[in-house]
């Protein structure tokens, strides 16, 4: 590519503006379950937290507000939301449905995606299957998403890709606080992102349809486990198990014993910074954000939130009050 003026060959460099980028950072961090639900922030601390004027840090928040992923209060800035089990239904269901459709029409259209895009997906799939086999959260949700999103884009609408994508982000902020309370996270979350490329490539929608089916029952599966909810609650099921009849479930996710005074808890906070030790995988995540580019170019992505400068602690309970679930995922610094 060509630059200013003849004989000028600097590339042309194409930068996405502040507004997209503090979104898409702050989007990544409620995806990654870094900004737990119920974290207060204002305009000014995502400013000052990513050293830009108040301006496109105001139009990333309400962006993010409009698109129900931030809750806008008066006077008190905007509050990540707690997405219930409840809300996971409807967000799995509404998924399912939408892919199952589509999978129908091009059967009954005898089409094929739009296979140019394959080598790209390839690349795709190859980075989420790593992410996910070396089990950080962090740099999986960046994986996982653009993934998908590009097998979003064979299907040529974008407004269903935008819808799709618009159902996951959310999926993974219902189950981060989860994932996050395990202590080994690798090989838990679905890997079969080549053989679905696979299946693409050589033409087969109907394997390709029951691959679907089964990444989508192996979701319903281990987040019902992890949020004790019964899978038959899942009103979809029967429309994936239609293809995928004797698929085993995911193993029971091993809970973390409590730690006690003779041995601390060897789970590091989300996004510590020298801590001394590392996550099994996170230096295979590490290398995988950089080849493939995970971040935001002209505003730094936090690692860690500081908690002084990042959201207001929640209500503490009185001292006689029940205690409840601790926090699965506890501020950075806390």
């Amino acid at each position: 590519m060509s630059g200013n003026g003849a004989g000028d060959t600097r590339p042309v460099i194409q930068r996405n503006s502040l507004r997209e980028q503090i979104a898409g950072a702050l989007r990544e961090e409620m995806m990654a379950g870094r900004l737990a639900a119920g974290r207060n922030f204002t305009v000014k601390e995502i400013a000052e937290l990513y050293g830009v004027s108040a301006t496109p840090a105001r139009e990333a928040l309400v962006d993010l507000g409009s698109q129900g992923l931030l809750r806008a209060e008066h006077h008190r800035g905007f509050t990540v939301p707690a997405l219930g089990w409840d809300d996971f239904l409807e967000i799995f269901e509404s998924r399912v449905l939408v892919t199952d459709s589509y999978y129908r029409q091009f059967s009954a259209r005898r089409a094929l995606p739009d296979l140019t895009r394959l080598p790209s997906l390839r690349r795709r799939a190859d980075a989420a299957v790593r992410a996910a086999r070396t089990g950080n959260l962090d740099v999986m949700v960046g994986c996982d998403r653009r993934f998908w999103q590009e097998v979003a884009a064979l299907i040529g609408n974008r407004r269903i890709g935008d819808y799709l994508d618009w159902l996951r982000v959310q999926s993974w902020m219902f189950a981060a606080p989860y994932l996050r309370e395990m202590p080994v996270l690798a090989g838990v979350c679905w890997d079969r992102h080549l053989d679905l490329v696979d299946a693409i490539g050589a033409g087969d929608l109907a394997g390709a349809h029951r691959i679907i089916c089964e990444y989508n029952l192996y979701t319903a599966r281990l987040l019902a486990g992890l949020a004790g909810r019964p899978l038959e609650s899942v009103t979809v099921l029967a429309l994936l198990t239609e293809l995928v009849d004797d698929e085993p479930a995911p193993p029971s996710p091993p809970v973390p014993a409590p730690p006690t005074a003779a041995q601390p808890e060897a789970r590091p906070a989300a996004g510590r910074v020298g801590s001394g030790r590392r996550r099994p995988g996170e230096e295979v995540g590490r290398e995988l954000g950089r080849e493939l580019g995970l971040g935001l170019g002209l505003v730094p992505q936090p690692r860690a939130v500081p908690y002084s400068r990042f959201g207001r602690r929640l209500p503490e309970p009185p001292p006689d009050a029940p205690q409840g679930r601790p926090d699965p995922h506890p501020a950075p610094g806390r």
